[in-house]
């Protein structure tokens, strides 16, 4: 009986990729990084505008639910210290007279979004029917904008306007 023989050179080239293989399947990744690097950023920048929009809001609607709960007036002041927005929700424990709402810790806006705050007083105030007690028409909005959305051309700014009856709308626009 013969016997056969077996190459080493044959077994050695299917074992694996050759270095020139691997190099151009990183080549090829690394320019689609690059290609899809900015739509990953503006995706995260679109997520965090929405999250803080809604968060806003979120408090905006628990303060008017906890003001008809407790049969207490509430709200939601906004405030500036040093050049950063921040909020906080109160109570009127006696007329006149605001304490913080245990439990709830004041809440601040990144810098890196512009925020208009166009309230009366820099606050909304609900009342136990849930309506607002300090509305104006001219003065019933928050604005929040990205400029990164903006630059890129895509839907920058989130709005959140309040009506006197006590219903909040959100909404979504281009600058």
């Amino acid at each position: 009986m013969a016997e056969v023989a077996f190459s080493p050179l044959k077994k050695a080239k299917n074992r694996g990729f050759t270095l020139i293989e691997a190099l151009v399947v990183v080549a090829i990744l690394g320019i689609a990084s690059l290609a899809f690097y900015p739509l990953i950023l503006n995706s995260l920048e679109t997520r965090s505008l929405e999250s803080e929009a809604r968060k806003v809001l979120s408090t905006l609607e628990r303060t008017k639910f906890r003001a008809v709960k407790t049969k207490l007036d509430h709200r939601v002041r906004f405030f500036e210290q040093n050049g950063r927005w921040f909020y906080r929700v109160e109570v009127e424990a006696l007329p006149d007279t605001w304490q913080e709402v245990s439990g709830e810790v004041p809440q601040s806006i990144p810098n890196k979004f512009n925020v208009t705050i166009n309230l009366p007083s820099q606050w909304i105030e609900f009342s136990p029917l849930g309506i607002v007690l300090n509305y104006d028409p001219q003065k019933n909005n928050l604005i929040f904008q990205s400029e990164r959305l903006a630059r890129a051309g895509q839907p920058d700014l989130r709005r959140i306007w309040i009506y006197q009856g006590g219903s909040i709308r959100y909404q979504k626009d281009e600058s």
